[in-house]
């Protein structure tokens, strides 16, 4: 499922309320819960992190084919073990590292190189890196699945809570809605990228999103 979403948001919904009904649904009797949190990198994970611990064993699902070189998506993800090991944790928290199928979304872009950066390239970006953890969430048996995409200012949640209904529907796994902007989030982000030396990326990975300088350098 491919779909070019255009959304007209009349009416916004509040996603960081929602999250916050279905946390308010869980009994203690039944025990914590599972959640596959699909992770783009340390920096925003680490706000995502500190709201999850407390009601979730989480695994962090690093799955980002949109990011080139390798040698940046080794990077980053180098960058997350350093943070989940460190930061404070309620319950457990690891990580999962996916392949790197830079291939696929090359493929997936075709035709769409130059839509403008948050258009309809970004939106089958979503969508490719969020089906990939409902599947992990599905065959592993979580509980529920989510992202960090909404921690950015410049991601807009509702096309990505959207995308995350369709794709909850599309494998059959519970799909936790968020808006980790809300409440300070990015700002918080930012602060704890400080606190624990985390590199901090000017760039959400793919080569389209680059610099005008860096993509000078790499062609």
């Amino acid at each position: 499922m491919n779909k070019i979403i255009v959304n007209k948001h009349k009416n916004k919904v509040n996603y960081q309320k929602e999250m916050e009904k279905i946390i308010d649904t869980f009994e203690e009797s039944e025990g914590v819960k599972k959640l596959a949190l699909h992770v783009c990198c340390a920096p925003c994970s680490s706000h995502c992190l500190s709201v999850l611990t407390e009601h979730f064993d989480i695994t962090c699902v690093y799955y980002n084919p949109n990011i080139s070189p390798v040698e940046e998506y080794e990077k980053r993800f180098g960058e997350l073990i350093k943070y989940v090991e460190k930061m404070p944790k309620i319950n457990t928290v690891n990580t999962f590292k996916g392949e790197y199928e830079n291939e696929k979304f090359e493929a997936m872009a075709k035709g769409l190189e130059e839509v403008p950066e948050g258009g309809a390239r970004c939106h089958k970006c979503y969508r490719m890196r969020m089906e990939y953890a409902a599947e992990y969430a599905k065959k592993n048996g979580f509980d529920y699945f989510t992202t960090t995409l909404s921690l950015s200012p410049l991601k807009d949640s509702q096309i990505i809570n959207q995308i995350g209904k369709e794709v909850a529907e599309e494998y059959g796994v519970n799909y936790l809605y968020s808006d980790f902007k809300k409440n300070n989030g990015y700002l918080h982000s930012i602060e704890l990228s400080k606190e624990y030396d985390l590199y901090r990326q000017n760039f959400c990975g793919c080569i389209y999103s680059k610099p005008d300088e860096e993509k000078t350098a790499c062609n």
